[in-house]
């Protein structure tokens, strides 16, 4: 069982995220303990009570002071069987982390940071409006490991606009010489709630340049593969096996309980989605309500999400579950669509499991709605 941890609040909004959260930070001991009690309401949600994964995301989990993650984590212990090899991960910003707060997560049983730098260029983190700096960026991942946590993952943001791929270039080079066991580079996109939105519909911003973004990317995956990282998920790089169980959890389509505002569940039957709304989240929870939204999954909604996950990751789709889920022969009745990927070059299946070629990766979605079953 995985146990995910929304923590919506945030110091200040990126202009490109579009994440549930709030910078209005009163009544976060208030959400904490709703949390809290949340956890206790949906222990049993899952046919297990053993973690093998816990995850705080958010938001931004780091703001949570000593006492706030020790609540939560004493109440997870307290109402479920912790596996002793249990990934605990917590998302982190760069200006959060300094020596006492790193021993006081560590102390917490915090093993894994995902760390969001995004870059190491000045101009581009204040595009973005990020908190921190060059140097944060790089110093809060060696105060990290000097403290003990080695599992870190640190996150890149590519396609910023740039005049040439220099800076994207360094980026990568001052990442290596971070030493992190993991990486995760994702393509800016421009979301309609966002202050990227709302600057592109007044016309002050220009739409991602999409073959800008691909040679990036490209330019990543060479660099990255270069440097011992292998890809694993189209966004996610990893040396020596160390991927992200917690998220790998999710593209293997494993049931997951989510606590927090707009948190989500799954438990392979149906999907769950709390409101994302924290006063109204805090006062259905007081009440002992749950405010989530049911939704049931049909044999597509099952398929066709398996499809769309699976075939983002190193391991693909297999035939075999595909035909459990569909109820059909799934290659047989896929074929025509299958055939034409493979000629097209973005797909191959192996040992009846299908997978993404190199050229496949940049097409991942469409190749994935290509597939899709009604």
């Amino acid at each position: 069982m995985h146990l995910y941890v929304h923590i919506p609040f945030c110091r200040q909004a990126c202009h490109y995220c579009d994440f549930h959260f709030s910078t209005n930070t009163v009544n976060k001991r208030a959400i904490v303990e709703a949390i809290a009690k949340e956890i206790v309401l949906r222990k049993n949600y899952l046919e297990t009570d053993e973690l093998q994964t816990i995850y705080f995301g958010g938001g931004t989990p780091s703001l949570l002071d000593e006492s706030e993650l020790n609540y939560l984590m004493d109440t997870i212990h307290s109402n479920f069987t912790v596996n002793t090899e249990a990934e605990i991960t917590l998302e982190a910003n760069p200006d959060d982390l300094n020596k006492e707060k790193l021993v006081q997560l560590k102390a917490a049983g915090i093993n894994r940071l995902s760390i969001g730098i995004q870059s190491f260029h000045e101009p581009h983190l204040k595009h973005l409006n990020r908190i921190h700096d060059s140097f944060e960026a790089g110093n809060c991942v060696r105060l990290a490991q000097e403290a003990g946590i080695d599992n870190i993952s640190i996150d890149l943001i590519y396609a910023i606009p740039a005049p040439d791929h220099s800076i994207l270039e360094d980026d990568i080079k001052r990442a290596f010489e971070l030493d992190v066991s993991h990486i995760s580079a994702y393509c800016l996109t421009i979301e309609p709630q966002t202050a990227f939105g709302s600057w592109l519909k007044k016309k002050k911003i220009k739409p991602i340049d999409e073959e800008f973004a691909a040679q990036q990317f490209e330019i990543l995956l060479a660099g990255l593969g270069a440097n011992g990282y292998e890809q694993y998920e189209i966004s996610n790089f990893a040396r020596n096996g160390q991927y992200s169980h917690h998220n790998s959890s999710y593209w293997k389509q494993r049931p997951y309980l989510g606590v927090g505002p707009s948190a989500h569940s799954y438990n392979s039957k149906s999907r769950e989605y709390n409101i994302s709304n924290n006063a109204k989240y805090l006062a259905a929870i007081q009440e002992n309500r749950i405010p989530s939204t049911v939704e049931m999954l049909s044999v597509a909604d099952q398929t066709n999400e398996y499809l769309l996950t699976g075939l983002r990751t190193k391991w693909g789709c297999k035939l075999s579950v595909l035909d459990a889920l569909s109820g059909i022969d799934f290659q047989t009745a896929l074929n025509p669509e299958l055939t034409l990927m493979h000629k097209k070059g973005w797909l191959e299946i192996k040992e009846r499991t299908i997978v993404l070629t190199q050229a496949g990766k940049l097409f991942a979605d469409r190749v994935a709605s290509e597939l899709f079953i009604e």
